[in-house]
């Protein structure tokens, strides 16, 4: 993985320079951005990039960013542009960036319009598996110009989730329910990097063959596949855990009944940052607390 990772990044850092005059990369949906130099004000759109250009050393080049990017703290230090759906296009102008980083499953289309209209380049990322984590922050490293910083943090992210991936190993995959949102019911798809994140941890996701990222649920559904461990996720700093009242009423439930129905943080597991290892440990540790006694 961590090979991948340097082959990567230069195969990247060969297209950026060339040709001679011009700073050229392509981003997550293969289109070839041709920047003057490589830029030195970036504008962050995606909480994940913005975690993951801290990760990477390369924050000095980050000039704005969303009221949603609030770690690690330094990141609220940095001017907002306001929300991921709706920024502030007069807030961005100000900021001059020479680049805008935006996810194009979390981003409006005509946000990208309204930034091509007033040609502000835009880089588009995303990220439903680990690899693509990986090939994100390979190219972010590429931005900021902090190529080098890339491996090793790669090798440290990857070596954290090795070692939970042993830990469960032998034991045995119960079945599990991640609820993302509670009305309605929202839960992580074939698509979704949870999903991946649940078998790593040493479970089985019970909505793992529903179609896109992120569908809607039923009550009924979830009941019929006796999820043996349910896990409620928070969102945002600091928020409280979600209600639990209508899954402690299903007594039928393997989990109700073994009380494991469990909060766990959001953040952690949909953020595609540095903290993704911290949130395979506590999905395995709310998965197998058996093995990390």
């Amino acid at each position: 993985m961590l090979a991948h990772a340097v082959v990567l990044v230069l195969a990247i850092v060969g297209a950026a320079v060339c040709p001679a005059w011009a700073f050229t990369i392509a981003d997550m949906r293969g289109r070839a951005l041709v920047l003057p130099a490589p830029p030195q004000r970036i504008i962050s759109l995606v909480p994940s990039v913005t975690e993951l250009i801290f990760g990477l050393g390369g924050q000095d080049r980050l000039v704005g960013v969303t009221d949603f990017c609030d770690w690690p703290v330094e990141a609220k230090r940095k001017p907002s542009v306001g929300g991921m759906i709706s920024p502030s296009l007069e807030t961005i102008v100000t900021l001059r960036p020479d680049l805008v980083v935006a996810t194009d499953s979390g981003n409006r289309q005509e946000t990208f319009a309204q930034l091509d209209r007033l040609r502000i380049p835009v880089f588009l990322v995303h990220a439903n598996r680990l690899a693509e984590v990986r090939d994100v922050t390979a190219r972010l490293g590429v931005l900021t110009g902090r190529e080098t910083a890339v491996a090793p943090l790669v090798e440290r992210f990857d070596a954290r989730i090795r070692a939970v991936a042993a830990a469960v190993a032998a034991a045995p995959r119960p079945r599990v329910l991640y609820v993302l949102w509670p009305e309605p019911l929202i839960v992580p798809g074939r698509d979704a990097i949870v999903t991946e994140l649940i078998g790593l941890a040493g479970g089985e996701s019970i909505t793992a063959n529903e179609r896109s990222d992120y569908p809607r649920y039923s009550i009924e559904a979830a009941v019929a596949h006796a999820p043996e461990v349910i896990l409620l996720a928070r969102h945002g700093t600091g928020s409280g855990p979600m209600a639990r009242d209508k899954w402690d009423r299903l007594v039928s439930v393997p989990a109700v009944k073994a009380g494991r129905v469990h909060a766990v943080d959001g953040n952690l597991m949909h953020r595609y940052g540095p903290r993704l290892a911290d949130g395979v440990e506590q999905l395995a540790r709310a998965i197998h607390p058996e093995a990390f006694r």
